[in-house]
C-alpha cells in the first residue's frame, strides 16, 4: 500500500512505507574500476612447473617409446630431457594459441568459432611437432628404424592431453571472468549507490532553506528580535548540515544534539506551542547510529502538516524501542492545507534503504502521526 506523508494516511500497522517516484538523478554513469576492464590474467607457473614434466615422464613410459632401452643406458636418462623439451614445446605452444584464439573468440559470442579454432590449433600444431620430434629420437638414440605406430599413439595421446589441459585452462578462465564480473557488479552497485545518496543528500539543502526562509519571513514580519535569534541559530544548524553531508552514519547522540538546536529555532517560532518530549535514556544515545537530519526532517513533517497554537499545542514525543527511534506527534490538520510534495520523508525512505537496507515506517496511528526509523546498533 502506498503511504503519503499526509495525516489523513490510513492504518500505520504493519504498513511499510514506499515512494511513488524516484528522487532526482543529477548523476553521470558510474565509472567502473579500471581493474575489471583489464585483460582477465591468469598465473598459471605452478601447473605449467608440475604438469610439463609429468607429461614428458608419464607418455613416453605408457607409450613405450624407450624401446629396449634400461636405466643403465645413457639414452635412457637423456630421453627424458628430450620428451620434457617435447612436452614444453607442446605446452607453451598451446597456451600462446589459446591465449590468441581467446582474444578473437569468446564462448558466448562465437562458440563454434572458437570450438573449431581450437580443435584446428591443436591438431596442427601437436601433431607434426610430435612425428617430427619423435623421428628424431629414433634416428638419435639409435633405433634400427622408426616405430611408426607408437608415434601415433604418442600423437593421438598428446593431443587428447591437449585437449584436456585445454579445457581445464577454459574452465579456470571462466571461473576467474566469473568473479570479476561479479566483483565488477558489485562496484557498480555500491557506486550507484554512492551517487544515489550523493543525489538524496542534496536534496536536503533546498529543501530546508525553503522551510526555514518561510518561518524567517513569519518572523520578520511579526518579532525582529526573534527573527535575528532564528537567522543566528539557523546558521549553527546549517553548519551541522554541512559538516555531516559526507556522513552516511551519526551516532543517535549527536543527531539528537543537533536535533536540540533545531527545536531551538521552532521554539522561537512557536513557543509554549510546541511541546517536544524525550522519553528514553540519554545513554542509549551513544549505542546506535542513524544517517543525519533524519530526526529534524521527521519534525518538520509534523510543523508542516499541523495548525500549531498555544491553545491547541503540538505535542511531540521521541521514544527508543528494540532499535527503533520512533517519532510520535498529535495531529491537529491545517485548515488551509496545501498540495505537499511529500519530498522529506519520502528522501529519507530512500536514505535509509541505501544505507542501512531497511525502510522507514510512517503513518498515522489514532489521533497521532508516527514515524520509525530502523538504527544501526553498534554492538553488531
Amino acid at each position: 500500500m502506498l503511504i503519503r506523508v499526509q495525516p489523513e494516511i490510513t492504518n500505520f500497522k504493519n504498513t511499510k512505507f514506499e515512494t511513488g517516484t524516484e528522487p532526482e538523478k543529477n548523476m553521470t554513469e558510474p565509472e567502473v574500476n579500471k581493474e575489471t576492464q583489464e585483460e582477465v590474467r591468469l598465473n598459471d607457473r605452478t601447473m605449467r612447473l608440475v604438469g610439463i614434466p609429468f607429461f614428458g615422464i608419464a607418455i613416453p613410459n605408457l607409450t613405450g617409446l624407450f624401446g629396449p632401452l634400461t636405466w643403465q643406458d645413457t639414452f635412457y636418462w637423456l630421453g627424458y630431457v628430450y620428451f620434457i623439451g617435447l612436452a614444453f614445446l607442446i605446452w607453451q605452444g598451446n597456451r600462446y594459441l589459446l591465449f590468441r584464439t581467446r582474444k578473437r573468440f569468446t564462448w558466448f559470442d562465437k562458440p563454434i568459432e572458437k570450438l573449431v579454432l581450437l580443435f584446428m590449433n591443436n591438431i596442427f600444431y601437436t601433431t607434426p611437432l610430435t612425428i617430427a620430434w619423435l623421428c628424431m629420437w629414433y634416428n638419435l638414440s639409435g633405433f634400427s628404424s622408426i616405430k611408426w605406430d607408437v608415434i601415433l599413439i604418442v600423437a593421438l595421446v598428446n593431443v587428447i592431453c591437449v585437449l584436456f589441459v585445454t579445457h581445464v585452462y577454459e574452465t579456470v578462465f571462466m571461473v576467474k571472468e566469473q568473479q570479476n564480473e561479479q566483483v565488477k557488479n558489485s562496484e557498480l552497485q555500491r557506486a550507484k549507490a554512492e551517487a544515489e545518496l550523493a543525489a538524496l543528500k542534496n536534496q536536503i539543502d533546498p529543501h530546508f532553506m525553503f522551510n526555514s526562509l518561510n518561518t524567517l519571513t513569519h518572523l520578520i514580519k511579526v518579532d525582529s528580535e526573534k527573527a535575528l535569534a532564528f537567522t543566528e541559530n539557523l546558521a549553527e544548524v546549517y553548519r551541522y548540515i554541512l559538516s555531516q553531508k559526507d556522513q552516511a552514519l551519526v551516532l543517535l547522540d549527536d543527531e539528537l544534539d543537533f536535533t536540540r538546536k533545531y527545536t531551538d529555532l521552532l521554539h522561537l517560532r512557536f513557543g509554549k506551542a510546541l511541546i517536544i518530549k524525550k522519553q528514553f535514556n540519554g545513554s542509549a544515545g551513544k549505542e546506535f547510529l542513524i544517517p543525519p537530519t533524519s530526526v529534524f526532517v521527521a519534525f518538520e513533517n509534523a510543523v508542516k502538516h499541523n495548525e500549531i497554537s498555544e491553545r491547541t499545542p503540538m505535542h511531540i514525543y521521541v521514544d527508543l524501542d528494540d532499535g527503533q527511534l520512533i517519532i510520535r506527534n498529535s495531529i491537529r490538520e491545517r485548515k488551509n492545507r496545501v498540495h505537499s510534495s511529500n519530498i522529506g520523508l519520502k528522501n529519507l525512505d530512500e536514505r535509509f534503504k541505501l544505507i542501512t537496507g531497511k525502510g522507514i515506517l510512517a503513518g498515522k496511528e489514532e489521533e497521532e502521526f508516527v514515524v520509525q526509523f530502523p538504527l544501526v546498533s553498534l554492538k553488531n
